[in-house]
């Protein structure tokens, strides 16, 4: 597998196996931290799009390569069940995987969990829409970018 450690890409295991399930490791930092003094709501999605950046890049799809084609995926919908907070110094763990590709979009799921105790802070999922760059609209997923990342069925979701 392949962690993303506060943006920089740690090889952990073999660089050529693409990982089904991505790992983007970060400690919470003060700029965090909202005034209720927890993380900030807003911070759970940023996140979760470095995670999706991470996992994307690792399977050989950098914003390079999207730019390059002058298509990319933007966001249509978040949906998170928010469970427990974090703190600074916190460490966190985002587990992403895709759960599915279609047509012109692709959902995305995600898992935050505080690495000390192994509690899960949130559940997540982004539905995931891929367009022209230029017409700003939705394009077909190309074969050869769905063919690059596992689906993780239901039953093997971490």
């Amino acid at each position: 597998t392949q962690t993303l450690q506060n943006e920089a890409l740690v090889e952990l295991k073999d660089p050529i196996s693409m990982p089904a399930i991505f790992e983007y490791l970060h400690t919470v930092v003060p700029t965090e931290i909202d005034e209720q003094g927890h993380v900030n709501n807003l911070e759970f999605i940023r996140w979760m799009q470095t995670a999706a950046l991470g996992h994307s890049a690792a399977q050989g799809w950098p914003g390079e390569r999207y730019r390059d084609r002058n298509e990319g995926f933007v966001a249509r919908s978040h949906s998170i069940e928010y469970l427990q907070s974090a703190y600074v110094g916190d460490e966190i763990i985002v587990l992403t995987w895709i759960a599915d590709f279609a047509r012109v979009t692709s959902r995305r799921k995600y898992k935050i969990k505080r690495l000390r105790d192994d509690v899960t802070l949130a559940k997540a999922e982004t539905n995931w829409a891929y367009i022209s760059l230029t017409k700003r609209l939705p394009t077909r997923i190309p074969q050869e970018l769905s063919n690059d990342f596992i689906i993780v069925p239901v039953e093997e979701e971490p």
